[in-house]
């Protein structure tokens, strides 16, 4: 089963303002996503009823599954100073 993987124009803005090193392989894992939602090392959030997020070197991908509708929608992608700020 494949997930749709939504990238709204906040954390697009956050992925381009990061090293194209560390951008390429947060891609890589985000694209993953849409195969495994759930992938190995994966944190399920304390407090939130569907948010996740995967650790990537020092960055974070905070995103929400939707089992139901096949969708997986990224909140934040931020270095781990950063990322749990509201």
């Amino acid at each position: 089963m494949s997930y749709t993987v939504i990238v709204p124009k906040p954390v697009q803005k956050q992925l381009d303002r990061l090293p194209d090193d560390v951008r390429d392989r947060i891609i890589e894992k985000i694209v993953a996503l849409a195969e495994n939602p759930r992938p190995q090392g994966v944190i399920k959030l304390k407090g939130y009823d569907r948010e996740y997020r995967i650790r990537i070197g020092d960055y974070r991908v905070r995103y929400e599954i939707d089992d139901e509708e096949s969708v997986v929608v990224l909140l934040h992608c931020q270095h781990r100073r950063d990322v749990y700020r509201n």
